[in-house]
């Protein structure tokens, strides 16, 4: 495929390969362009004439890309991006002060630096529309890569290539162990991994970096790992557990300070743990050569800001 080749390539046939690459389907691709699946069929067929070669090979199961069909799609899908950016940032630049940017972040980071970051743009772009998006890694990795978010704070799943990102240290994240206030284990002024083995648990599923740091831990000191949890991804349900039993709740430090502090106040007491349990870090990932708009920018300054500004701080 040839530069003069490309330019009779149309941004709706970008689009079509772009589409049927992420869901593997011509029917979803067809439905989610507001055309006819024999349309869209026709399309694609005149895209890989136009082109000399196959996109993708049809099997049972739906669409696969050739290494030429992954090519396409891939700058397909960063045109389409880029374009769709370069609208919102003519539109800020036209409003002078608003603009839109959408950022995402495991918990603990939305608590501790994106919240305080967002608070200080706003000051500045009182116009400015802001998503935070609060999710795991896989998703919020997978929501930059598509296009929703502008940049993240997350850990790179395993399932990616790092070269894909530009990386920015961020955070490694200390855990805190949250009881209600008249926990059997509250009053304790020193709580060992062996005092917790018989009591409920209430935390995030397998895989989950929370998860495997309090594992860990109870494997270092060769305790019997719970077996009494409830899996949940949901801080309100978390919450809820923890007022209403005796469970254990390991909580992203950022996060429990917001609980017992002042502002909150939550029924909640963090126990006092003979030792540390840390996570996994997390890094500030944004795609590779892809440009950010004027607000995602300075919604990205100030968080770095706030990660250079704020000490690394020990367990409760």
């Amino acid at each position: 495929m040839d530069i003069g080749l490309a330019k009779h390539l149309k941004l709706n046939q970008l689009r079509l390969i772009s589409v049927i690459a992420e869901h593997g389907q011509l029917s979803i691709a067809a439905d989610e362009m507001a055309m006819t699946q024999p349309a869209a069929s026709r399309m694609l067929s005149e895209i890989e004439q136009t082109i000399g070669t196959r996109l993708f090979v049809r099997h049972a199961k739906g669409m696969e890309p050739t290494l030429v069909g992954q090519a396409v799609a891939r700058r397909a899908h960063n045109l389409l991006v880029e374009l769709r950016d370069l609208a919102r940032e003519v539109d800020e630049l036209k409003a002078g002060g608003g603009g839109t940017t959408a950022i995402g972040a495991v918990t603990g980071a939305a608590v501790g630096f994106v919240i305080p970051a967002v608070q200080q743009l706003r000051a500045i772009s009182p116009k400015a529309e802001i998503d935070i998006n609060v999710d795991t890694s896989d998703i919020l990795v997978r929501d930059l890569i598509a296009g929703h978010n502008d940049f993240v704070l997350a850990r790179i799943p395993t399932q990616y290539d790092a070269n894909e990102f530009e990386i920015c240290p961020a955070r490694t994240e200390s855990v805190t162990l949250m009881v209600r206030q008249d926990h059997p284990l509250a009053s304790l002024d020193k709580v060992s991994v062996h005092d917790l083995m018989h009591f409920e648990w209430v935390m995030q599923s397998h895989r989950a970096p929370i998860r495997e740091a309090v594992e860990a831990a109870f494997m270092e000191e060769c305790a019997e790992l719970p077996i009494s949890i409830t899996n949940s991804t949901s801080l309100l349900a978390l919450l809820a557990i923890l007022v209403s039993s005796n469970a254990i709740a390991p909580i992203a430090s950022e996060v429990s300070e917001l609980l017992i502090g002042n502002k909150v106040q939550a029924n909640l007491k963090a126990l006092k743990l003979d030792r540390t349990i840390t996570m996994s870090p997390y890094y500030l990932l944004q795609m590779r050569g892809r440009q950010l708009s004027p607000i995602a920018n300075q919604l990205k300054r100030l968080v770095l800001a706030e990660l250079e500004q704020k000490p690394i701080r020990p367990n409760i």
